[in-house]
């Protein structure tokens, strides 16, 4: 396994960066893939792109430019060769409060603004802002990627406006705070989801927590899943046991929903989350022996596999089949993350511990296979929420998708995985239930965040036009991750 320190990931000079960008800028246009919402186009985070680097040069990815951007967690998106953004900018006069836990009832003068970028030159195409006090902890900024559905672009804002707004103008199409109730405390982060003809999004209202809304016309069609809270992970939608299922899994447990209905198909309960905290995107997987499964994981609820099937009558079906819960995050053998998505494949799971601990469990049991802090804390012990995102890169030699029997099995194509941390840094490397593997890294951005009391990155690259996009609070920047 390598061995990583923060002095070997210190940036290269900027010459050295250029010997690799000219020939990337000089390279024929061949087929690109968008990321047109949180998790890629099919909300799984695998890059499928054919075309990529085989490495990371030691002087780091070529950049294609810089554009200054506002802060925030919130990732972009890219769709039709454009970058959409969701950031924020502090009035006049206005400060964060330095404790980031604090709550400012009033709310902190500021506004949240949709910016649209040209994905080739980074060009501002047009920007939408509206007014937003803050009255959340960790008051950076946005959470929620944008989702782009053709000529639209919908975002979902901290304190809960939804807007549709219209891709070529940036003109607003609809759009409100969806709820009058209190903001839960850390703002809304259940990214949106666009299929068919509604868009859905969490919603902190009794009620209902899980919104459907006509995507034209922003009407409520309906919602579902009363809860006391609506947690903060988003909502996905899978074909399993034969019907398209929406799942949308909150503190009181997951539910299972008819996408055009609303209609509840299923619901597995669990013992609410402490502080509401459910944040991963649940993942839907097929497995050879246990068949589809679903697995999420909340940093103090551990980790839940459910069986997914259904019944004589056809009728979907989900059973618990084993639950991991340590007595503390900070003592626990389970996967207790906080934030980054796991990854499922060749009969393990593959995620991310509170304190920085990547670690390898059996599928069937749960049981722990290893762990490593290679691609988080590096040679340093663990800390609380070290984040690293993990992106599979998805096609085999065949050109299959991730996941194929064989490939990934092998540690073959299907295992290469590129990680984008909290430090800024990108590497390459194997994720197989042998190991950890990494092959190659380097430096590309700075955090400029401090809530986490050190500089930290928590807002998730896009990966498009074989380019990796990622911003920090002071400016968005696109890297060809292209092959020579």
């Amino acid at each position: 396994m390598t061995r990583i320190t923060r002095r070997s990931l210190a940036a290269a000079p900027a010459l050295a960066a250029l010997a690799f960008l000219a020939p990337a800028l000089l390279a024929p246009a061949a087929r690109a893939d968008d990321w047109p919402q949180w998790l890629g186009p099919n909300r799984d985070g695998i890059w499928r792109e054919a075309g990529l680097a085989d490495a990371i040069p030691p002087a780091g990815l070529p950049v294609r430019w810089r554009a200054p951007v506002g802060a925030g967690y919130a990732g972009p998106a890219v769709a039709g060769g454009k970058v959409f953004v969701l950031d924020r900018e502090l009035a006049a006069g206005a400060a964060k409060p330095a404790d980031p836990f604090q709550q400012i009832a009033a709310g902190i003068p500021g506004a949240e603004r949709v910016t649209c970028l040209d994905a080739a030159t980074g060009k501002q195409l047009w920007q939408f802002a509206y007014d937003c006090p803050y009255t959340v902890s960790y008051a950076a900024g946005p959470r929620c990627t944008p989702a782009v559905d053709g000529d639209r672009v919908y975002t979902y804002g901290t304190e809960g406006h939804l807007y549709c707004l219209d891709v070529a103008s940036g003109k607003v199409v609809w759009g409100r705070k969806l709820f009058a109730g209190p903001t839960p405390m850390w703002g809304y982060a259940g990214h949106p989801l666009v299929d068919g003809d509604l868009v859905y999004v969490p919603v902190a209202d009794p009620k209902g927590v899980l919104y459907a809304l006509d995507k034209k016309t922003g009407e409520l069609k309906w919602q579902a899943i009363p809860a006391k809270e609506a947690g903060y992970s988003p909502p996905i939608v899978r074909e399993v046991s034969g019907r398209r299922q929406l799942i949308q899994w909150v503190p009181a447990g997951v539910t299972s929903l008819d996408p055009v209905s609303g209609k509840v198909l299923w619901t597995v309960s669990q013992e609410p989350m402490k502080y509401g905290v459910t944040a991963v995107t649940p993942v839907v997987h097929h497995d050879a022996k246990l068949g589809d499964v679903l697995f999420v994981a909340s940093q103090y609820g551990g980790s839940l596999l459910l069986g997914l099937d259904k019944d004589a009558a056809g009728n979907p079906t989900a059973k618990v089949l084993w639950r991991r819960v340590g007595k503390s995050d900070r003592t626990s053998d389970a996967i207790q993350t906080l934030m980054a998505t796991p990854v499922l494949r060749a009969g393990h799971v593959f995620g991310l511990d509170a304190r920085g601990q990547l670690r390898c469990l059996v599928l069937a049991t749960g049981d722990r296979v290893w762990e490593s802090q290679a691609v988080t804390t590096y040679d340093e012990p663990p800390i609380n929420w070290a984040s690293t995102f993990m992106t599979p890169l998805g096609t085999d030699p065949a050109g299959g998708p991730a996941g194929k029997a064989g490939a990934d099995a092998k540690g073959g194509p299907a295992a290469r995985t590129l990680f984008a941390n909290e430090h800024g840094d990108v590497l390459l490397g194997n994720l197989t239930p042998a190991g950890l593997t990494v092959t190659s890294k380097a430096h590309l951005i700075d955090p400029t965040n401090t809530d986490a009391q050190r500089p930290a990155l928590w807002s998730h690259p896009a990966y498009a036009n074989k380019c990796v996009y990622w911003k920090n609070d002071k400016e968005l920047v696109c890297w060809s991750f292209a092959k020579e």
